[in-house]
């Protein structure tokens, strides 16, 4: 397959480039396109067809729901209800990383819900996105852009790396504000559950319902009969090719553990990686190291996560050795994508 790439520009939409990809949603092909969040692969939601091609691009399993992304908050066609919550909720964060999951209609494929009969439904903030949903005319149904179980990618260049003769077309932007998969709640239950923490935070959605809580199991490793009933929540994912370690504990602690565990590592003629913070970088003296950023701004650290997993890659190392982060606020989505890289190996110090 032949896959055509264009750049544009978020704040200088090139229509050609939006209206060229949006045909090829409507004849059921492939479109990486940028989101505030990661880069989606996107098909006609509608479609089953289409919808089948984003698992055999991503090699993504069947029974890993996908998300639907439209273009305004009139979602009533592609819901069978709406609760008042999931409404305040629309009102308050859309659009921006926020996916709701409610009763899907009729109209909404099985294949495109992993046979569930529910669907979580977001509406992107990125100016790209939605005029390529308004284009299509259709609700694009579209996973992260990336091999499934990879980090997923915050920068064009990383979907041309996973998807290139994979898919029809992939629309270049602006990098991933955010980085870090919306945040999922579950309104089709009472009270709302978060299924997958993100960027709108707990204490965010609180302060329009203070029942909405989240699902302890998130950050525990998930049983094997388990049907997710949101993307992340079953497999493996945000994985780098090496293997990943998560050091909790002090901080002082943590950066002896790691420089421990890094002259080991070397004696055994492995190349190590060490994931280090703007306040902890100038202690490792040996090894890859990488910034996230400062431990003061989470944000900043939630956007480079998934691209600073990749350079590891890019790098070559053999092993990849984490700090770990605080466990509220947007820290919470932090450590749930790290725990999923690391297929949840924590050396916690006392």
């Amino acid at each position: 397959m032949d896959t055509k790439v264009a750049i544009i520009k978020e704040d200088n939409i090139n229509y050609e480039a939006i209206n060229e990809a949006a045909k090829v949603i409507k004849k059921g092909g492939l479109v990486a396109f940028p989101t505030e969040t990661v880069y989606g692969l996107g098909a006609n939601a509608l479609d089953e067809v289409s919808v089948k091609k984003i698992f055999e691009a991503k090699g993504r399993p069947q029974d890993n729901p996908l998300i639907i992304h439209v273009a305004d908050k009139d979602i009533n066609k592609y819901a069978k209800e709406v609760p008042d919550i999931a409404k305040r909720l629309i009102d308050e964060f859309w659009p921006g990383p926020l996916t709701v999951i409610l009763k899907k209609s009729d109209i909404v494929p099985s294949v495109t819900s992993a046979g569930l009969d529910t669907i979580g439904i977001r509406m992107p903030y990125t100016k790209i996105a939605l005029e390529l949903i308004k284009a299509s005319g259709v609700p694009i149904a579209a996973p992260s852009a990336n091999i499934s179980g990879r980090p997923s990618p915050t920068d064009v260049q990383r979907c041309i790396e996973d998807l290139n003769g994979r898919v029809d077309y992939i629309l270049g932007g602006e990098e991933s504000r955010v980085g870090l998969e919306s945040t999922i709640v579950d309104c089709s239950v009472n009270p709302p559950c978060i299924l997958r923490p993100g960027a709108i935070t707990l204490e965010m959605l609180r302060s329009i319902n203070d029942s909405i809580y989240i699902d302890a199991a998130i950050m525990n490793k998930p049983k094997e009969d388990l049907k997710p009933k949101a993307p992340g929540m079953k497999y493996r994912h945000y994985a780098p090719k090496a293997k990943l370690k998560i050091i909790q504990g002090d901080f002082q602690k943590t950066i002896e553990k790691i420089n421990e565990m890094v002259l080991n590592y070397i004696d055994e003629n492995l190349k190590v990686g060490i994931m280090a913070t703007d306040e902890s970088l100038p202690y490792y003296k040996v090894g890859e190291v990488i910034s996230l950023g400062s431990r003061a701004n989470l944000q900043e650290i939630a956007k480079n996560l998934f691209e600073t997993l990749r350079t590891f890659d890019d790098k070559n190392v053999d092993i990849i050795l984490s700090e770990s982060f605080i466990r509220e606020g947007l820290g919470i989505a932090i450590m749930n994508r790290l725990t999923k890289a690391a297929g949840f190996d924590i050396i916690k110090i006392d």
